[in-house]
């Protein structure tokens, strides 16, 4: 920090510090397990994290990563549930998985079968229990009703096209304007989005034609906040829901009071970490 006698103010500056660091991997225990990460993706969450902005934040130093896949090559004496070989998935974020081995209790990671492609295992436990829990828990949808969502591109937002798709409900995915639209666009259409259209659509009058085709949504999922949110509940049907997973473009929510008295929308949150630790009971049971 610095500051002059005389000044009335001060500035502090944080530096965020991350390093590969050799670490000594402990004895297993009798109900640990020895694993080795196979793989381990880079969320927001993640960032978030080492920022210091997540709801959770580890002591320090710490490990990184919330999500990844491994292969246990251990087992502890009274380890019951798992065997050499297996595959496991964290139960709970904060597990630190930016590292190639790793000692673990047998009650914080969750087996998996490992004949499911790697890539998909190692992001199984956030993006796809987002998007199918929000597309069960707040509103009664069924097949020929609506979804519209913005971050249509993420990992959620893929996973919601996929699992509304095998349900019969439709999608309208909301994406940012670029050069590689029509590319995106295809891509996820042919995921088996209903419909692909640019953030400016929604603020004019075909998206009027849009709603000729399908039903007005009963459900809107924002991963956004700031202006996109506002244009995501101004489409929802009467009494219908917008569910808020993440705010990527660090802006508030603004809720039009108009929405609330004459359409009686209502507006939740939801965090997945937060769901498995009301709901699992000690099992994966997001689906």
């Amino acid at each position: 920090s610095s500051a002059s006698s005389s000044s009335v103010s001060s500035r502090v500056i944080f530096y965020v510090l991350v390093r590969l660091e050799d670490v000594d991997i402990p004895p297993v225990g009798a109900k640990d397990v020895l694993v080795k990460v196979l793989a381990a993706p880079v969320n927001p969450s993640d960032m978030n994290m080492i920022q210091g902005t997540y709801a959770i934040l580890p002591d320090l130093p710490a490990v990184g990563g919330n999500e990844g896949v491994a292969q246990v090559i251990e087992v502890g004496s009274q380890v019951k549930s798992l065997k050499a070989g297996d595959w496991v998935i964290p139960k709970d974020a904060g597990l630190g998985t930016w590292r190639t081995e790793a000692v673990l209790a047998e009650d914080d990671v969750i087996s998996l079968p490992n004949d499911i492609p790697l890539l998909s295992a190692a992001t199984l436990g956030v993006n796809p229990c987002t998007a199918f829990r929000m597309l069960s828990d707040f509103e009664d949808l069924k097949p020929g009703d609506s979804v519209i969502q913005n971050a249509a591109n993420s990992g959620v937002g893929q996973a919601v096209i996929q699992i509304a798709a095998a349900r019969g409900i439709n999608t309208i995915n909301v994406i940012r304007d670029r050069p590689e639209f029509t590319q995106l666009s295809d891509r996820l259409m042919a995921m088996g989005a209903s419909h692909v259209i640019k953030e400016e659509t929604l603020r004019r009058p075909e998206i009027k034609e849009l709603f000729k085709t399908c039903p007005k949504p009963k459900l809107a999922l924002n991963g956004v906040g700031g202006k996109s949110a506002t244009e995501l509940l101004r489409h929802l049907q009467v009494g219908g829901s917008m569910v808020t997973y993440g705010g990527m473009s660090k802006q508030p929510v603004t809720v039009p009071v108009s929405a609330l008295i004459f359409k009686d929308v209502k507006v939740r949150g939801f965090w997945v970490t937060q769901w498995k630790r009301d709901h699992s009971h000690g099992k994966f049971a997001c689906f």
